[in-house]
């Protein structure tokens, strides 16, 4: 068995009786995981282990069947779950959602369209290499004409659909919003303060009002308007820094505006380490982000904090192809069958319209 990221899902030898795949830290509404994995027999573990039971009873089943493997959800599972698999040679993988996740928030328990697995670390840890990194780092696009080509086909689907990560904001006219543009436009993306993609991938504590402030200084004749994350909006995450206290140089949206509209008429984004970052650059907007999200590093942005390792020069396409179609994985919710980034696009926009008119 054998874990390939540019496979859609773990690869097992043939055989009658299911391989056992075992998952660890893994929420109990997160059992659509079975979906993605049909060929395995999937063993979940207590969402939270206490250490000496991954030890006394889940190390000995682990060993039971040569053909098992591992996956966990970030993070959460047992401290050196990792090691144990490479020490005995053990197929592992970290899993994360993935870059188009669905219509509604993560926190409300809806299942992911798109997944991520990394073999090496999560995508978004700017500590050390990943499978995503190494992509980035070391695949030949200008010699896969074809992959180029489809990356910009497929750029092209996603500006056009108005998808985003998460599908959750009203669409509206910005400019209600907004007001009328008499100066520069700089927005800054809010981010779940306690998110693992700040822990991780920023080398300093740094909170959403650090970064308001930040660009207010750096842009002192711009309007600056600060989107917090949706989840805050909603009230399914709690915000560590109070927008209260930046509203004397910021204007705060207070509704879910989908990051579409909201980045219409935008000069400049500012961000830690949130994706909405690279969907800015999508759209040809400057970027300046703080810590070191994956599409950092790459000459695309204005980055706050270095990675040595990232020494390469890549377009928006590469960056693009690289995250959304090479590494990511796409399952969909229907049919339970793998698909690529453009038919995810357009189950997404199916059931956006189908959210609308219900």
């Amino acid at each position: 068995m054998a874990l390939n990221h540019r496979k859609p899902r773990i690869v097992y030898a043939q055989n009658a009786e299911r391989p056992p795949l075992f998952l660890f830290g893994f929420s109990r509404w997160k059992a659509y995981i079975r979906d993605w994995f049909p060929d395995a027999h999937v063993i979940p573990s207590r969402p939270r282990l206490l250490p000496f039971e991954f030890d006394l009873y889940w190390k000995r089943r682990l060993l039971r069947d040569p053909r098992a493997g591992v996956l966990a959800w970030q993070y959460n599972g047992p401290p050196r779950l990792k090691e144990f698999c490479a020490r005995h040679s053990i197929p592992f993988g970290y899993v994360e959602d993935g870059f188009l996740r669905s219509i509604a928030l993560g926190a409300l328990k809806v299942p992911p369209l798109s997944l991520a697995f990394d073999a090496q670390d999560m995508y978004f840890n700017a500590n050390g290499p990943t499978d995503l990194e190494d992509i980035l780092k070391t695949y030949d696009f200008e010699g896969d004409r074809a992959l180029m080509n489809r990356a910009r086909a497929a750029r092209e689907q996603l500006l056009a659909s108005r998808l985003s990560k998460y599908n959750s904001g009203n669409s509206l006219d910005i400019a209600s919003v907004y007001g009328k543009k008499t100066r520069q436009r700089v927005l800054v993306i809010g981010q779940v303060e306690r998110d693992a993609s700040i822990t991780y991938g920023c080398a300093r504590r740094v909170t959403n009002n650090d970064i308001v402030r930040l660009a207010s200084s750096e842009n002192p004749d711009a309007q600056i308007i600060y989107k917090p994350h949706p989840e805050v909006l909603r009230g399914t995450a709690k915000a560590k820094s109070n927008p209260e206290l930046v509203r004397d140089i910021a204007m705060i949206l207070t509704q879910d505006i989908s990051l579409a509209d909201s980045l219409e008429t935008v000069d400049h984004v500012y961000t830690i380490t949130s994706l909405s970052g690279f969907e800015a650059l999508l759209r040809g907007i400057k970027v300046t982000t703080v810590g070191c999200p994956f599409y950092s590093g790459w000459g695309l942005t204005d980055d706050r904090q270095p990675s040595p390792r990232r020494n390469r020069k890549l377009s928006i396409d590469e960056v693009f192809a690289a995250a959304y179609i090479l590494y990511a994985k796409y399952l969909d919710p229907v049919t339970k069958k793998p698909i690529e980034l453009e038919h995810a696009l357009e189950v997404l926009a199916r059931m956006r319209a189908e959210k609308i008119a219900a």
